[in-house]
């Protein structure tokens, strides 16, 4: 090789030339609340998560006007910590009678949502529904059909669309700040043995399904419906005592890019949450100890930009998806957390807990149902 032909040691990535420092662009990442729309609220299913939903509820002065549960303690409990005027009930059907309720807030798991679900349509209810939203593709299908034809907006909980550092990164590739997208690069380390000896142990499928949707939803975001296959695999942490697989990951092929979701679940020191998305004329990315704790830096042929965010996943998430349901009520529009949105998050969720049951690629769409795994004889 001639001198005049040898590779300069920089672009070997040995060195890299770092940006000017410059302002980061001022992008409409906050939850944002509907001009005059007030309506009442009912919240069904007053458990596990339903705190946060109640707390970002009340801090942004919307009126949850009943509360219900199958367990009268728990939404009794709810009630007196957030809305000490509302009405409790066991029985759903009394929320969805009550003509001063126009908004529910749905919280059970999948398998009985569905029926609840039906339930509110035919009584003229708007509904924000809890993630992930269903089970089967076809019946998710069908209720967002059902709800358009009654004219009322499904909404699904995916709260981490309102985590700053995703919402942020959201808002600057909708802008077209760093083109079009060709990679998404997640890796989550931290420990979820938490959840131990409570009823999210018994799901096979913890991590790449109750979890990982939201890095799935994430990514269907950025890409739209360009994901193409998924091959995912899924293991036991050495040590670990939970009896599903803390470790996962999926490798996504879309066209013209990849992207790729790494879950160590048994992280026990040192957490460390970053995500990176490279686009043809840009890239994002962020980092931090957890998930409420994120830095967001945007590079781009103009320099370096790092914005000061505000807000948490849990008060920005609960509250930025009720905000942005009845903010599509009040304007007529359809959400952008819609139903048939996290459709498209949950297909590459089945197709990756398929692959790592098949050991090989799985089309995206091919899986309509959330696998199961057959017993060994």
């Amino acid at each position: 090789m001639s001198k005049a032909a040898e590779i300069a040691p920089d672009a070997y990535a040995l060195a890299t030339p770092k940006g000017e420092t410059v302002a980061a662009p001022e992008l409409p990442y906050r939850p944002r609340d509907p001009r005059g729309y007030r309506p009442g609220i009912g919240l069904i299913g007053a458990g596990g998560i339903a705190f946060a939903h109640l707390d970002a509820y009340r801090r942004a002065g919307y009126r949850v006007l009943a509360i219900c549960d199958q367990m009268l303690e728990k939404a009794v409990c709810r009630r007196d910590e957030f809305f000490p005027d509302a009405a409790v009930t066991l029985d759903f059907r009394e929320v969805l009678a009550r003509q001063d309720i126009e908004v529910v807030d749905i919280t059970t798991p999948p398998e009985p949502r569905v029926a609840i679900i039906e339930a509110a349509i035919a009584r003229g209810k708007h509904i924000l529904s809890q993630k992930p939203f269903v089970r089967d593709l076809d019946v998710g299908e069908r209720l967002a059909a059902l709800a358009e034809a009654r004219g009322l907006r499904l909404a699904v909980n995916h709260n981490g669309r309102w985590a700053p550092h995703f919402a942020y990164m959201r808002e600057a590739v909708r802008a077209g700040l760093i083109g079009e997208v060709i990679g998404v690069h997640a890796g989550l380390r931290w420990d979820h043995s938490f959840a131990k000896g409570t009823p999210f142990e018994d799901m096979d499928d913890l991590i790449l399904y109750d979890f990982g949707i939201h890095w799935f939803d994430f990514v269907t975001t950025l890409i739209g419906n360009r994901a193409v296959s998924v091959f995912a695999t899924r293991a036991h942490a050495a040590s670990q005592t939970m009896r599903p697989p803390l470790l996962a990951q999926a490798l996504v092929a879309f066209s013209g890019g990849q992207a790729s979701l790494v879950f160590d679940g048994y992280t026990r020191y040192g957490a460390l949450d970053t995500t990176y998305v490279a686009g043809t004329a840009g890239s994002l990315s962020s980092a931090g100890p957890n998930l409420g704790e994120q830095s967001v830096t945007l590079s781009t042929a103009a320099g370096v930009a790092i914005p000061a965010l505000q807000g948490t996943w849990f008060k920005d998430g609960f509250h930025g998806a009720m905000a942005e349901l009845l903010c599509a009520i009040e304007e007529g529009r359809e959400p952008a957390n819609s139903a048939r949105s996290s459709l498209m998050g949950l297909a590459l969720c089945f197709a990756a807990i398929a692959s790592a049951m098949a050991g090989a690629p799985v089309p995206v769409g091919s899986v309509r149902r959330v696998p199961v795994a057959q017993p060994q004889a």
